[in-house]
Order: structure tokens, then sequence, then C-alpha cells
């Protein structure tokens, strides 16, 4: 690194505030090679999963043979010339969120990283310490936090700054599932929906999954979630017949939370109800789990079951509500600094 052996850029270093927002990751293109790779680095996390190391290496040489081929064409479902959409919406999210720090100092450096794939979390803090980041905040973009994903952030961004004679001073954001503007953000993002679309029968709030076992060992997850749904029923005007929350993307044979959004859909449509609109609250940009398994695989389900209308309610993405709702949030904890 530059840094190590540069006095003058090590004094800079503690002139600047740096920012960086990650999210989950993407292959670098919808293909076998470039799945086998991402998986491999995804499903290794011990924070994703926590099966025994020896029986889960196993496991894992069987799923590497396997399901790379079968993402890969999910993947090229929703692939565009943009390539990625949750990299090209989180680009989209940090360049917005850059533009509006800067409108409040030009001291602050806004990155991006995944916390799988491109681009990684220890080069994007390789970027932000060669341009003089003395304190860094970092925000993963998961509203509700849970062991698999905010604190697996956290073990890349502690990995990278083990490896570092000098490191920033840092904070760290784990949840803003009821922040008050991220949930005003969500409301108005339904609302103006409604207005172009018309309201369904019911509002299916999903979230990901993940294994009961993990909120049994005492993962909050599951509790913020119906806690952001709650709130954002209630803003709506909605009653508890109007609305569920539900979880999705379930993977393995052990039980996840639920109800399932996918049984939940199959369930509803054979009930009779003819109309459901589903939004995603965890998911701060749209990836291949909104676009193709929400808006398409389980459109299907819903339809074969009896239903009529099944509409997906798009994510935040870099909607100006939601970018000023992050920027009042990182804004928040960057005035903490100068209050000690």
């Amino acid at each position: 690194m530059q840094y190590k052996n540069n006095p003058e850029l090590l004094r800079r270093s503690q002139d600047k505030i740096g920012i960086l927002l990650t999210n989950l990751g993407t292959p670098d293109a919808p293909s076998r090679s470039a799945l086998k790779r991402y998986l491999a680095e995804f499903l290794a996390d011990p924070r994703v999963v926590e099966t025994p190391r020896w029986l889960w290496w196993f496991i894992l040489k069987v799923i590497l043979v396997i399901r790379p081929a079968k993402s890969a064409k999910s993947y090229q479902e929703v692939w565009t010339k943009r390539g990625s959409p949750l990299l090209f919406h989180t680009q989209d999210q940090c360049d917005a969120v850059c533009n509006a720090m800067k409108q409040h100092s030009d001291n602050i450096v806004v990155e991006f990283a995944m916390r799988y794939g491109s681009p990684s979390i220890d080069s994007a803090i390789d970027k932000m310490v060669e341009q003089g980041v003395g304190k860094l905040l970092v925000l993963p973009l998961y509203p509700q936090y849970s062991a698999s994903t905010n604190a697996s952030t956290f073990d890349a961004v502690s990995a990278s700054f083990r490896r570092r004679r000098w490191f920033p001073e840092l904070r760290f954001i784990n949840h803003y599932y009821q922040s008050e503007d991220y949930i005003q953000a969500q409301v108005s993002k339904i609302k103006a929906y409604w207005h172009e679309h018309g309201q369904a029968d019911k509002l299916l709030f999903s979230f990901h999954g993940i294994p009961q076992k993990y909120v049994d060992k005492g993962d909050p997850y599951q509790q913020q979630c119906v806690a952001t749904a709650q709130r954002v029923a209630q803003q709506l005007g909605l009653n508890e017949e109007q609305y569920l929350t539900t979880f999705q993307s379930r993977f393995g044979r052990e039980e996840w939370l639920k109800p399932y959004t996918d049984m939940t859909l199959k369930q509803l449509g054979g009930e009779g109800v003819k109309s459901v609109q589903v939004v995603c609250p965890g998911f701060s940009a749209d990836c291949l789990e909104t676009i193709e398994e929400i808006g398409i695989e389980n459109r299907d389900y819903f339809l074969e079951a009896g239903g009529e209308t099944y509409q997906y309610i798009p994510a935040l993405n870099a909607d100006p509500e939601h970018i000023q709702a992050l920027t009042k949030l990182l804004q928040s904890h960057i005035q903490g600094w100068f209050e000690l």
C-alpha cells in the first residue's frame, strides 16, 4: 500500500470523512463460471451458513457442481445493458449520496462495495485511505439487522483493517429499520404506485428469509422485519386483514422463517384473493431476488393458484426520497463524531 511509507499521505489521512455503502454482491457476468466464483465466496461465509465446516465443505462441493448453471439462467433473465441490476442500482445510490453529501461538505469521500464479488470492501477501503480518509462510516444497505448480512459486512471490514499498519477511525451503522425517513420513503413509494395502478386486495411485505435457528439463537432480524412492516402498514392506513408479512428465498431443507412468500401466494390464490401487490422493504435495491424471484416466479405461483392480478412494487433504489433518508441517517452519525 502506498500510504504505508508515505508520511504526507498518512498526515492527510486524518483530514477526510469516508462513507462506505455496501450491499450483498453479484457475479461479474451471468455465466456458469462467474456464478461458481460468486457462490463459492458467498456460501463459504460461516455467517451465511452456520453448518459445521467439515460437513459444509462436502455439501458445498456438490452445490458448486449443480447450482451455478441454474443460477446463471436466472441472472440472464435480469441482466441489462448496464449489467447486474444490484450493481448499477448501488452505483446510482452511491453517486446520489455523494452529490447530496457534497452539498454540505467537500471533505467527504463516498464509495460503495459488495460483500461478495466486486468491487470488494477491501479495495474500496484502499481507495478511501489513498484519498486521505481518516474517519470511516460504514452503512450496509440492509435496513434490518442480521448476522448473515450486517455482521458479515463488519467481519469483512475488520479483516481489511487487520492487514493494515494504520486504518481510519470507524463507525458502523448496523440497522435503520425504524428510521422515520426510511419508513416514509417506503410509504411514499407504495402510495405513488397505488396512485398509478390502484390498490390490490392484499399487500405482501416480503423479506429475505433466514433459517429459523438463527432467530432462535438471538438474531433480531425477524422482529425488525415485522416492526418495519407494521410501521409502514400503519402509515398507509391498512388494517390487519389488508397486509401480510412473509419471507422469501429459502435454501436447503431446514426450516426458515415463516410464513413463506411462495406458499402464501399459492394459498391466497386458492382462497379466492383476486389481486396482490408485493413490496420488499428489506431490499434497498432491486436484484435477482426481487426482479426474478418476486417479479416472475412468485407471480406464476399466484396466477396458477387462481389469482388474477399480481404486481411487484419496485425497491427504493435511487429514488430521491430514499437518497434523502440515507443522507440524513449518515449526517446524524457524522455529527456524532463532533459532539464527543
